[in-house]
């Protein structure tokens, strides 16, 4: 495939939402499988179970442009939330529950769960946590690499705007972004290296494969990875966001950087590559203080507020947002750092609730309160 063809760039968003007690405001541990099942018969494939029974994931079909995975996502949480308060149950976007601990919740059986934990032991019975997955099409193998390299860079700021895990079983873990914490004890996670052609990742690959350490490529966890079902570029580092336009503002930026660095190869041109250990540092910084505490600019070699940093991305983007459609939904990003992200909301309303006279158990129903009224916002 010629380098100066423009790749399909259509769009795919993967969600995981935890299924609550509307009552205790608990996980419901052991929803009935006749949820599931009518899931399933009004979804199809576009709904799926999670390692836990308490989760439910869903996946848009192919989409052409932001605004249909915006109507897709939409038509799937209403329709999930429908049908789970038909069980009197309820439906939170969050990459972790504010109290809900681990140990009780009962794990799905299925063969790839159950080798899973006889693989990983107890960290997998840890992962309590909910992500959002975007995949971008890019049929061309090499192409979908080299994109990879240079999307590495952008991976913290994109977690920046989407954390939503500041609570991990009744703390305040002081982290926006617990859920990397628990997800990085598994295996093969995190920010990959760089890699000269798909050819060599494909090799390193094999060796796991062929040793018998995994059984293919959906076992790899990176924070963005060549999917190994589709031919997309996947990003996985964001949690789940709880308001339906936070989650499409950043599928939309992630596609335009990505048509970004495609325009700037068509000329010969490639972001710097910095060293993973380097994207790591601001992957920790968004991980622990969201927006607060600003993001490191390597180039400059100075700590940049990040509505800074945001306002740049927005400039690098523009022409790429005019050309998908999407300059709203890119631009929305700004109203999540004026207002907060789902970790900043939590964290006030729960601090809220304790100046109001709240003991901590009934400030933490009243976050989950607001989880649940806010995933179904505008939806």
């Amino acid at each position: 495939m010629s380098r100066h063809r423009e790749p399909a760039f259509t769009l795919g968003v993967e969600e995981e939402y935890l299924l609550i007690d509307p009552v205790s405001r608990d996980l419901a541990a052991d929803p009935p499988a006749q949820l599931l099942e009518q899931c399933q018969g009004r979804l199809a494939s576009r709904v799926s179970p999670e390692f836990m029974r308490c989760q439910i994931e869903v996946g848009t079909p192919v989409c052409d442009t932001v605004a249909e995975a915006r109507q897709e996502l939409a038509h799937l949480r209403r329709t999930v939330a429908e049908i789970a308060h038909q069980y009197n149950l309820g439906l939170i976007a969050a990459s972790t529950h504010p109290f809900a601990t681990w140990r009780p919740q009962k794990t799905t059986e299925r063969e790839r769960y159950e080798q899973l934990e006889h693989e990983i032991g107890t960290p997998v019975r840890r992962l309590l946590i909910c992500a959002m997955h975007v995949h971008i099409g890019i049929e061309d193998p090499n192409l979908r690499i080299d994109l990879m390299n240079q999307m590495r860079y952008f991976l913290p700021h994109l977690l920046v705007l989407s954390t939503s895990s500041p609570f991990w079983q009744g703390e305040d873990t002081k982290l926006k972004s617990y859920r990397l914490s628990v997800f990085n004890e598994l295996p093969r996670t995190g920010i990959p290296d760089a890699y000269i052609s798909f050819g060599e990742y494909e090799q390193h690959l094999a060796a796991l494969v062929q040793t018998g350490v995994i059984q293919d490529g959906t076992k790899i966890w990176w924070d963005i990875r060549p999917s190994a079902r589709f031919p997309t570029l996947e990003m996985r580092i964001c949690d789940i966001c709880t308001r339906l336009e936070d989650t499409i503002a950043i599928v939309a930026i992630y596609l335009c950087l990505t048509r970004m660095l495609w325009r700037l190869k068509r000329t010969n041109i490639s972001w710097r590559r910095y060293k993973t250990f380097l994207i790591h540092e601001n992957r920790w910084r968004a991980q622990r203080y969201g927006f607060d505490s600003g993001l490191i600019d390597f180039g400059r070699r100075e700590m940049v507020p990040y509505a800074e940093l945001l306002e740049e991305i927005l400039e690098l983007i523009h022409q790429d947002a005019e050309a998908l459609d999407c300059v709203a939904e890119v631009s929305h990003a700004r109203t999540i750092v004026q207002r907060g992200t789902s970790a900043h909301n939590q964290l006030r309303i729960f601090n809220e609730a304790r100046a109001a006279g709240a003991d901590r158990w009934d400030a933490m129903r009243q976050v989950v309160d607001w989880l649940s009224e806010n995933t179904l916002d505008g939806v």
